[in-house]
């Protein structure tokens, strides 16, 4: 696999419509907002659980793309799993430190899992396999403008209890957000791709799964939500040219409607690449 050797920073934007992006379990499961702007929020764990879903039922079968952090995983159990390969029994046997076993299987755990070799994984609470700094990490996404939380009622017509049989029906709640566009940040080192083994391959799934994930992860509560943009600065260096703050002021976002916009076409996202540093190279995959 080519090995990833340019420092690359980059700009997400995604947008709900009649949804719930991302809910907040000490709010009632109410949409993440800002409480001093009124800003929509949506943790980088929500994208982060995005990417792994489209990365699991994408590449089912094919080796070196496991997910470690999916749905009823026993971390443990997959940690002590690497000391039953080969290459961790072997330092055992030539009577190596416990720290060279502790390589050994921290590198057979990034050979396995693309998670842990794109977002990291601490790994010491089962049989010690170390910790890994991910070379992919997200920022929190942010809404551009202050998003409205709806709540409806909802009925059903079914009953959940055999004694509530008599009832016509039973009531419930629904938050969606009328529309929001969604900003987030994004930083890939390839300082510490060298480290877990993420290669280019990797990255092409990696922006795959960006532009994908959400037509593979459908749910009524989520309504519609969509990858709108992708600006990708890709430095010449390992340790890249230009700090990413001064790259991702060259992205602004203007808003074309009066009033409350209800749509992507409300917007015009635009790159000022007259200013774009020497050494620094533009792409917009979306």
């Amino acid at each position: 696999m080519e090995e990833l050797k340019n420092k690359i920073d980059f700009v997400l934007f995604v947008d709900v419509q009649d949804g719930n992006p991302n809910g907040d379990p000490d709010a009632g499961n109410l949409p993440r907002v800002d409480a001093e702007t009124g800003e929509g929020l949506m943790s980088d764990v929500c994208l982060k659980r995005k990417i792994r879903n489209y990365v699991q039922i994408s590449k089912v079968g094919v080796s070196g793309y496991d997910i470690f952090i999916k749905e009823k995983a026993i971390l443990n159990d997959l940690i002590d799993e690497s000391y039953e390969d080969e290459s961790v029994k072997e330092k055992d046997k030539k009577g190596k430190k416990n720290g060279e076993q502790v390589d050994a299987a921290r590198k057979f755990m990034c050979a396995k899992y693309y998670d842990i070799r794109t977002f990291g994984a601490v790994m010491t609470t089962g049989k010690n396999a170390g910790q890994v700094r991910g070379p992919i990490q997200l920022t929190f996404a942010r809404s551009v403008d202050p998003i409205v939380s709806m709540e409806h009622s909802i009925t059903r017509v079914a009953i959940t209890k055999k004694e509530d049989a008599d009832k016509r029906g039973e009531m419930g709640r629904k938050s969606t957000v009328p529309y929001g566009l969604y900003r987030c940040h994004g930083f890939i080192s390839a300082n510490l791709a060298k480290q877990t083994g993420f290669s280019e391959e990797d990255l092409n799934l990696f922006w795959e799964a960006l532009k994908n994930m959400f037509d593979c992860d459908r749910s009524a509560s989520r309504g519609l939500m969509s990858t709108q943009k992708l600006i990708v600065f890709r430095h010449d260096s390992e340790l890249g040219n230009v700090p990413a703050n001064k790259l991702f002021d060259l992205v602004t976002v203007q808003k074309k409607c009066e009033g409350a916009a209800r749509s992507f076409a409300d917007y015009e996202v635009s790159v000022d690449a007259s200013k774009l540093p020497e050494h620094v190279h533009l792409e917009e995959l979306i």
